[in-house]
């Protein structure tokens, strides 16, 4: 079969990965395709755990006419019982004679496993066209995969001053309703949102998905005193809250806070460990983590270089002020010359705002 046709089923394939509307972590995005003699007779999606894994929704569409057909799938099928049985061992009785997939699933039951075991029964595998669009895709997952720990998004916004706040530390509606419908959206795209107890104190917000489709993520608080107080609305939201603080809090703050949260105690204060912060959640299946800030959060994940994307918002708004937060605080560099860079980046107009969306380029700092 011609590359270009390839490619063309290979990216029908990634559509379908991208159309569930929330989460499926800690499972990857996969879709999948299923052609014969050039008419797609199957197609399925992952829609989350305990669901029918992306190949095993499309030989379900397909039935008999899977037989001879190609299958395009844009993650490696797995070849361990979990939640579902293996897609391999499905991919070989409904008589496919050929795969397409772009990687290899690192995950340790797999990790070229599944391309293996279907070479064994005769059929034809080839890896590779695609790649790169599915490592964009899957990042989270890979990241989570490969180091145990999720993929930091850093989100801010800021006026056209380059301040994250006003003087007195409020930043809530700095943006219009645009912007914060993205923002909306960009929480249901991740496992856990992560504030500090500058921002939870200052603005009380809610970190839930309200105007978006999707589940509201795992709520994170950085609050090595345990000063989060009993009122606060995060606490009082839909879904879970954890509270990290440090392990020499006094007992009568942790008995109080460990009433409306998790509370993990994590290192001694004033500050917390945040790869120690990013390992618990690791472990805790988060697979992507969204960083609302404040600046001196934003600036401490920078400068340990734990920040792998950034989205950020620009409001047509002056607020002034020498003291007034920037978006990114902490240590910093030197010089421009030793800043981090952000590659493949977009720009896009939401209502009256600007919204930029990049990864952090590794090895800049």
């Amino acid at each position: 079969m011609p590359l270009r046709e390839d490619a063309w089923y290979l990216a029908k394939a990634f559509e379908l990965a991208d159309e569930p509307a929330g989460r499926v972590a800690p499972n990857p995005k996969v879709g999948a395709v299923l052609v014969r003699d050039g008419v797609i007779v199957g197609e399925g999606v992952h829609l989350g755990p305990g669901t029918a894994h992306a190949e095993a929704a499309a030989l379900a569409a397909a039935k008999d006419l899977a037989r001879g057909a190609t299958l395009y799938v844009t993650l490696e099928p797995c070849c361990h019982y979990g939640h579902t049985p293996p897609c391999t061992q499905a991919i070989i009785a409904a008589g496919v004679v050929r795969v397409v997939a772009p990687i290899e699933d690192p995950n340790p039951q797999v990790a070229g496993r599944g391309f293996a075991e279907l070479r064994a029964a005769g059929i034809a595998v080839d890896v590779g066209a695609g790649a790169a669009q599915a490592m964009a895709q899957n990042a989270p997952y890979l990241r989570w995969r490969q180091t145990g720990r999720p993929f930091v998004t850093a989100k801010w916004a800021l006026s056209l001053g380059g301040q994250s706040a006003a003087r007195t530390g409020k930043s809530l509606y700095m943006t219009g309703p645009a912007a914060r419908q993205e923002v909306h959206r960009l929480r249901a795209q991740h496992d856990a949102v992560l504030v500090g107890i500058s921002t939870a104190l200052a603005d009380d917000p809610q970190l839930t998905v309200r105007d978006a489709a999707g589940t509201s993520p795992l709520r994170v608080v950085l609050d090595s005193a345990g000063r989060l107080p009993p009122s606060a609305r995060l606490l009082s939201a839909e879904g879970r809250t954890i509270v990290y603080v440090a392990e020499d809090i006094s007992p009568e703050r942790l008995k109080a806070l460990s009433a409306r949260a998790e509370v993990v105690p994590l290192g001694r204060g004033p500050r917390l460990p945040l790869n120690g912060v990013l390992e618990d959640l690791g472990r805790r299946d988060v697979t992507s983590l969204l960083v609302e800030g404040g600046a001196t959060v934003h600036g401490s994940f920078f400068d340990e270089g734990l920040v792998d994307r950034v989205a950020v918002f620009v409001a047509p708004l002056v607020l002034g002020g020498g003291t007034a937060p920037p978006g990114v605080a902490g240590l910093g560099v030197e010089s421009p010359a030793a800043g981090l860079r952000i590659t493949g980046g977009t720009w896009h107009i939401l209502g009256e705002d600007a919204y930029f969306t990049g990864m952090v380029e590794k090895g800049a700092k």
